[in-house]
């Protein structure tokens, strides 16, 4: 799954990628609203599950790169969860906190969104997000999606945020 917008081209995660993904998930602004940071194993680790669903899905999370300069930025994509014993996929997005506020996760994560609609013929996308996580909900309406309702989820109260397609 490689996708491209205006500014930013979305491919796939590599190996080569662990520094500045722990840039992002070994930061404790960027993951404020996560149980915890990730040191460099457990960014492995991630990385290597990332790895085996693109052999299991055919798409995944996507490293994010400032097509302009070639810097990467967060990474963004589609991701099968588990809510309330329904499978849904959601579309999920995290950005390096030096390049939040410039649009980069709604330009995402809406690629990663028409991806699914078009491509993968879904007909609905979900977003996890806590309800403090002001910045992510911002991202998710300017997207579309709208709360569908409040669940307490892996420990923690969040809202669905889902948009459905006729």
């Amino acid at each position: 799954m490689t996708l491209e917008t205006t500014r930013l081209l979305l491919r796939p995660i590599t190996p080569d990628d662990l520094t500045d993904l722990l840039a992002i998930w070994g930061n404790p602004d960027a993951m404020r609203f996560f149980p915890k940071t990730l040191d460099r194993d457990e960014m492995k680790a991630w990385i290597e599950r990332v790895l085996a669903r693109y052999e299991q899905c055919g798409f995944g999370v996507c490293a994010v790169i400032e097509k302009q300069n070639g810097q990467f930025v967060g990474d963004c994509g589609l991701y099968f969860q588990e809510v309330e014993g329904v499978e849904e996929l959601e579309v999920l997005y995290h950005f390096n906190p030096q390049h939040w506020g410039q649009g980069y996760a709604t330009e995402a994560a809406r690629a990663c969104m028409d991806f699914a609609f078009a491509q993968l013929g879904r007909k609905r996308i979900i977003s996890m997000i806590r309800p403090e996580n002001l910045p992510s909900r911002r991202v998710a309406e300017r997207n579309g999606l709208q709360i569908e309702k409040e669940i307490f989820w892996r420990g923690y109260q969040h809202f669905v945020y889902a948009l459905e397609k006729p």
